[in-house]
């Protein structure tokens, strides 16, 4: 272990989950999930620069499954290029700022999506049912099948059918099927994430997505597994195309307005694209910008070779507070005229 590493952490986490749902309708539905999280992390410090590398971002690693989602072929390569990137980290330049091309990896969208997508378009929120504690949304029930959430590129579907994503599951914590929905089809936004309750207060179609984290809390809307589909993109594809840019991994820290509409992200690790080419690794990257504006500017996405899913043990909502697990699938995606910008 190189000695500038200051810090090293690893993480597992099982949870054994079991739901029976009965109701007086007749309702009689039994569930099973095992949940398996891992991280591996490390630190690096050189003076007065410390550097932070995980495995895809803190806890990002999430499955439904068991010890086949730890024990992997690539486990000690994985985790030797978590404390090598974190040293290379400390000698390398700070990202430019200056509005350019933006690659992000699945790792990063996992973020992306959740914030972005994910709770602007839960019904509840929507409704006002959320403003007081986890916020609003700048979503307006006139905005289904109206609004252009993002570029002709851009489909997100809501999919708890998915073997192995973190929040799969056949019904949820009202009886209601879970089944693989469309929420934003060639950009345009066509359905909510709000279970039965929601749809019918506004009239609008959603998805089975009432959940509840715990016997003694009421199911309320709650995103699942929400992935945006692959196109027909490689990935050298993508980065041979573009002249300027800069290519992103790993969720570092967010800030996003309680409406969902401006954020803010910082990345733990990033390379310049110049001339088709991934050169330069930089450290400290951010980017920034306004929900329908950058989704709007999807210009490019990867291929099914390039689709991975990760996912998040603590989605928090609700009052009193819920925590529940959450999925998010997604191809590495390109997007032209960002905002980044460095630490300094």
């Amino acid at each position: 272990m190189d000695e500038k590493i200051v810090q090293t952490s690893a993480t597992m986490i099982t949870r054994e989950i079991e739901t029976w749902f009965v109701s007086t309708n007749g309702s009689d539905v039994y569930q099973k999930f095992l949940l398996m999280t891992t991280d591996y992390a490390a630190t690096a410090q050189d003076g007065a620069i410390i550097q932070h590398r995980s495995d895809r971002g803190g806890l990002a690693r999430c499955y439904q499954g068991g010890m086949e989602y730890f024990l992997t072929p690539d486990l000690w390569a994985r985790v030797r290029q978590v404390g090598e990137q974190a040293v290379e980290l400390l000698t390398a330049m700070e990202c430019p700022t200056e509005t350019t091309n933006l690659v992000l990896a699945p790792d990063q969208l996992l973020l992306q999506i959740h914030e972005s997508v994910g709770h602007p378009l839960e019904l509840d929120r929507i409704l006002g049912d959320e403003r007081n504690y986890a916020g609003g949304s700048f979503v307006k029930p006139a905005d289904f099948g109206n609004l252009v959430y993002g570029s002709p590129l851009m489909n997100i579907t809501f999919d708890p059918t998915v073997a192995g994503e973190f929040a799969s599951y056949s019904f949820d914590d009202i009886g209601a099927t879970a089944t693989r929905e469309y929420i934003i089809r060639d950009g345009i936004l066509e359905r909510g994430l709000g279970s039965l309750e929601s749809q019918a207060r506004l009239d609008l179609p959603g998805v089975a997505c009432s959940r509840a984290c715990s016997w003694n809390r009421p199911p309320i809307d709650r995103m699942a597994n929400i992935n945006l589909e692959p196109g027909d993109k490689s990935f050298d594809d993508i980065i041979g195309g573009i002249e300027r840019g800069i290519y992103m991994e790993s969720n570092r820290s967010w800030s996003i307005d309680d409406r969902r509409h401006k954020f803010q992200f910082s990345c733990e690790y990033a390379q310049l694209i110049e001339k088709g080419k991934l050169t330069q690794t930089v450290r400290n990257p951010n980017y920034r910008g306004i929900t329908p504006q950058f989704w709007g500017n999807l210009a490019q996405i990867g291929n099914a070779n390039t689709w991975e899913m990760y996912g998040s043990p603590f989605c928090g909502k609700g009052e009193p507070n819920q925590i529940v697990w959450v999925g998010h699938g997604a191809p590495v995606a390109a997007f032209s005229n960002i905002e980044v910008f460095g630490g300094d």
